[in-house]
C-alpha cells in the first residue's frame, strides 16, 4: 500500500514537473526531430524529412521559440526540393510557397525565403502572382536597403529583357559597313505596338533601376577602398552580398542605356544616341569597378578556405602519427 501510495505521489510529480516545463520539453523534442530531420534531408529522404519537420512544427506552430523557426524554414526547403525532384508535382510547389510565407512571417528579413518563393512563381509560370510578389518586396520599407534594391533590380531585368527582345532582332538590328567595318544599325520595328512596348519597357526599366542605385550605402560608394584582408570572415560575406546586388543593378543600369541608345537611333535623335553611348559606357566603367572588389573579396575567402583546409590536413596528420 505504502508503494502504491509512494508510486501515485511520484505520478503526480512528474505530471505537474512535466506541465511545468511543456514548453522546454517541446523544444527538446522539436530539436530532435530537426536534428533527425537535417539527417534525413541530406541523405535525400525527403519524405522523412518532411514528416520530422512537420512534427517539430506542430510543437512550435506560432514559431515563438528559435526550433520552431527552423522547422518552418527546413519544412519550406524540404516541399521545395521535392519539388524540384519532380515538376509534375505542382501541390508540392504551392505547399513551398507557403511554409515560405510563413517562415517570411516570423522573419520579413528572410531574403532566402523571398528569394525562394520568387524562383517557384517563375517555375510554375505564375508572372502576375511573380510580379506582384516581387513589387511588394521593392515597397517594403521595413527591410534592408538593399533587400528592397535587389527586387527593384529583378524588375528592371524583365524590362530590359522586353526592351532586348525587341531590338535584338534581324528585323531591328541590321549589320551594315562605316568607315570600312561592319557595325550595327538599329531601325524601327515594323508594329506600331512593338515600338511603343520598346519606350514604355525602357522608361519603366530606367525608373526602376535608378531607385534601386539611389539607396547604394557608402559600403558601395567606397568598395574600392575596402581593406579586404584586414576583414573578418564574417564581414567578407555581409560585404560581398551587398556588393552583388549593387554589382546587378549597376550592370543593369548599363544594360537599359544601351537600350536607350538603340531607340535614340530608331528614331534619328544622334545628339541623344551619342549622349547615351556615353552615360551606357560610364555606367558599365562603374559596373566593371564594383565587379572587380567582388572578385577580390570570392578571392580571399577562397584563399582563407583553402588555409583552413591545409590547417585541417595538417592536424590529421599529426594526430594520426601519434
Amino acid at each position: 500500500m505504502r508503494f502504491s501510495r509512494f508510486g501515485t505521489v511520484v505520478l503526480l510529480s512528474v505530471v505537474v514537473l512535466m506541465g511545468t516545463n511543456c514548453s522546454y520539453y517541446n523544444r527538446v523534442i522539436a530539436r530532435k526531430n530537426l536534428v533527425d530531420g537535417a539527417t534525413a534531408y541530406k541523405d535525400r529522404k525527403f519524405p522523412e524529412a518532411e514528416r520530422l519537420f512537420r512534427a517539430a512544427v506542430s510543437r512550435d506552430p506560432k514559431g515563438e521559440n528559435l526550433e520552431g523557426k527552423m522547422a518552418q524554414l527546413f519544412l519550406a526547403r524540404t516541399l521545395h526540393s521535392m519539388f524540384i525532384g519532380d515538376r509534375s508535382k505542382k501541390n508540392l510547389a504551392e505547399e513551398a510557397i507557403a511554409e515560405y510565407q510563413k517562415a517570411l512571417a516570423l522573419d520579413n528579413k528572410d531574403q532566402s525565403s523571398y528569394k525562394a518563393i520568387a524562383s517557384l512563381y517563375e517555375n510554375l509560370q505564375k508572372t502576375d502572382e511573380w510580379l506582384a510578389w516581387v513589387t511588394k518586396r521593392s515597397n517594403d520599407t521595413t527591410i534592408p536597403p538593399e533587400q528592397r534594391a535587389e527586387a527593384l533590380t529583378s524588375l528592371a531585368a524583365k524590362k530590359n529583357t522586353c526592351a532586348n527582345d525587341i531590338t535584338d532582332t534581324e528585323a531591328t538590328k541590321k549589320t551594315i559597313t562605316k568607315d570600312g567595318k561592319q557595325a550595327f544599325q538599329f531601325v524601327k520595328p515594323a508594329k506600331p505596338e512593338d515600338y511603343e512596348s520598346l519606350g514604355k519597357c525602357i522608361a519603366e526599366g530606367m525608373a526602376l533601376i535608378d531607385q534601386a542605385l539611389a539607396v547604394e550605402p557608402p559600403v558601395v560608394k567606397n568598395a574600392a577602398s575596402l581593406d579586404i584582408r584586414g576583414l573578418s570572415d564574417a564581414d567578407l560575406a555581409k560585404n560581398q552580398d551587398i556588393l552583388k546586388v549593387f554589382e546587378s543593378a549597376r550592370s543593369y543600369k548599363a544594360s537599359l542605356l544601351v537600350q536607350a541608345m538603340r531607340l535614340a537611333e530608331m528614331d534619328g535623335r544622334t545628339e541623344d544616341r551619342d549622349r547615351l553611348k556615353a552615360e551606357a559606357d560610364e555606367a558599365r566603367k562603374n559596373f566593371v569597378a564594383l565587379s572587380d572588389v567582388v572578385k577580390k573579396i570570392q578571392a580571399q575567402i577562397d584563399e582563407r578556405a583553402a588555409a583552413k583546409e591545409v590547417g585541417a590536413n595538417a592536424n590529421k596528420a599529426d594526430a594520426n602519427k601519434k
